[in-house]
């Protein structure tokens, strides 16, 4: 560990003796605990031959760094509950450590929580991953609690509470590979056909042409509108926190008897907010179709007449572009409502919003922009996330097969026929 000062020779002195009970003890002097006494580790052979052997080998392990913490051997629940309370939320977005949390306390903590640490094996784990299989869970989420175990598994390891992650060597199970069924030229257009007239109709537009995520179109402003040069710029995002009862500060059993943190009356830490956007990546200026700029603007006008009529109520602050009807931040869940009844007014099939992402990607794909800049457009960090797309990559392929031959031999030369044989 950097900066850990070396241990004095009082600090690894290792006791040997004979017990009244015929056996022979060794203690050995591991470390110093948190609290800065000595950490000693107590071990007992049948000989003294064996206890000489046990002792160096603890020794050993000692000098080279690579024993576990042995002042406690915690729960997993304990473990995890450190983890997600004091570790992780200094790392992590909001959403990410209460899907974490929820993951844990659902599908982990109920089952293998009572487990010390040191007693979790690969087996263990595996045997867990089949039973949340047989009681109905997906395997994308049996897969998902075996990369959050594995990643607070990792830091038991980092810590020294582990010597080895179990969740390195356990086997989850298969994910099957979804592929993406992205909504027609057609049916877009039938989409913004019957989102013409309606409030806020330029969010649908967004949606199918840009890509963007639910909260990066929900969190764009005005001020991020290039109108001259066509962009729009990506900083930041609306997201839906889960409201938590104040009355319960240190986890406990909720005071106020409501089952919901929204229902307590000292809730806090809820609501409808902005947040950064997922990673650097997702931080981006984006060219907007020159029909999409046009539409904006008129979008822009509309929206100003409806600040007018809101008055002094209309939220200046926030600046967005398809704010609720009094310019305030509008909730995620109702998007989402509202997309679905665009749907059902355009008579196209029920799909999720999301979809509309996976729609935008695949149109750039299908017109011939290049994997790098699509993955610069829709804010991708990972190439294996196009590779989702292997449909319209497919058709890319057969489209460059074309025009190399169209480059290469002319339409009715002879010598083409004379190559096949």
């Amino acid at each position: 560990m950097a900066g850990r000062r070396p241990l004095a020779a009082a600090e690894t002195t290792s006791s040997k003796y004979r017990g009244s009970d015929g056996r022979w003890h060794g203690r050995v002097t591991m470390g110093l605990r948190l609290d800065g006494r000595p950490d000693r580790k107590h071990v007992t052979r049948a000989t003294k031959a064996e206890l000489d052997r046990a002792v160096r080998e603890l020794e050993r392990s000692r000098d080279a760094g690579q024993y576990a913490w042995t002042g406690a051997d915690p729960t997993l629940k304990q473990w995890l509950e450190h983890w997600l309370g004091a570790i992780l939320p200094a790392t992590v977005r909001w959403k990410t450590l209460s899907t974490y949390r929820s993951q844990m306390r659902r599908h982990v903590i109920p089952a293998l929580g009572a487990m010390r640490l040191s007693q979790v094996r690969a087996e263990t784990l595996e045997e867990h991953y089949r039973h949340l299989l047989d009681s109905g869970c997906s395997p994308h989420v049996v897969h998902a609690v075996h990369r959050v175990l594995r990643s607070a598994l990792n830091e038991a390891v980092t810590r020294r509470r582990l010597v080895a992650n179990p969740a390195h060597v356990a086997r989850p199970p298969r994910v099957p590979v979804l592929e993406v069924e992205p909504l027609t030229v057609e049916e877009c257009r039938r989409i913004l056909a019957a989102a013409e007239g309606q409030r806020n109709a330029a969010r649908w537009s967004v949606a199918l042409a840009l890509g963007l995520r639910q909260g990066e179109a929900l969190g764009a402003a005005w001020s991020d509108v290039d109108f001259e040069a066509g962009t729009l710029r990506i900083r930041r995002a609306v997201q839906r926190r889960t409201w938590e009862h104040g009355c319960a500060p240190h986890g406990d059993e909720p005071a106020c008897g409501r089952k919901r943190g929204a229902d307590c009356p000292l809730r806090l830490n809820g609501g409808v907010g902005f947040v950064e956007t997922k990673t650097t990546a997702s931080r981006r200026t984006i060219a907007l179709p020159s029909p999409l700029v046009e539409e904006l603007r008129k979008h822009r006008r509309a929206q100003s007449e409806e600040r007018l009529v809101a008055g002094p109520a209309w939220d200046a602050d926030a600046d967005l572009l398809f704010p609720d009807p009094l310019g305030r931040p509008v909730d995620p869940a109702k998007d989402w409502r509202a997309w679905k009844q665009v749907l059902r007014a355009a008579g196209v099939r029920d799909v999720r919003l999301h979809d509309a992402r996976h729609t935008a990607a695949t149109l750039l794909l299908v017109q011939g922009v290049d994997i790098r800049t699509v993955m610069a457009i829709m804010g991708w960090t990972e190439m294996a996330t196009a590779q989702r797309y292997s449909h319209a990559v497919d058709e890319l392929r057969q489209e460059a097969a074309r025009r190399m031959g169209s480059a290469l031999w002319t339409p009715g030369d002879p010598s083409v026929g004379r190559a096949s044989r």
